[in-house]
């Protein structure tokens, strides 16, 4: 279930079927300690994360490497709609304000300006997820495909699903 049109070139679809209800896909998605054992394709992982879960929160996350480097990222929550749907930004910060712009030197994946909407819905065989990854130029729509963006957020759910199965 899509809420903003897709624009097929500003945007990135990816939906699954999980075997698993609605209420444990939730719980994997908005808490810190199960976020942090899914959400990055392994053999990367988080190693802090911060969710402040309302329009205006904070969601902080730090994306570390197989060598320990880490990688600092956050965004603001747009809309929070308890096992619906999540909807985060990386053109803001937390209370709605302004990312600071990103630097040269930043990380590659810092230079993209996206907005996604995760939505899950209950459906006979668990929950049907959906992301809807949006970005404002079809340059950066482009990048973030060849990043992996299909590979990369269809290992996470993966990786979710199998989590939340044990």
């Amino acid at each position: 279930m899509n809420i903003v049109p897709v624009d097929t070139k500003l945007d990135l679809v990816l939906k699954r079927e999980l075997a698993v209800p609605v209420s444990l896909v939730w719980r994997g998605l908005t808490e810190p300690e199960l976020l942090k054992q899914w959400f990055c394709p392994k053999p990367w992982g988080l190693s802090d994360c911060r969710l402040d879960l309302r329009p205006g929160g904070e969601f902080y996350t730090v994306m570390q490497d197989p060598e320990g480097k880490q990688y600092p990222n956050t965004g603001c929550f747009l809309e929070v709609i308890r096992e619906k749907r999540l909807a985060w930004t990386s053109t803001l910060i937390a209370n709605y304000r302004p990312a600071p712009p990103v630097k040269e030197d930043d990380k590659e994946c810092a230079h993209l300006a996206m907005t996604a909407i995760v939505s899950i819905e209950s459906i006979p065989v668990g929950t049907a997820y959906t992301a809807h990854v949006m970005h404002g130029t079809p340059e950066q729509t482009k990048a973030h495909e060849e990043m992996g963006f299909y590979d990369g957020w269809g290992t996470t759910i993966t990786q979710l699903e199998e989590l939340l199965k044990q």
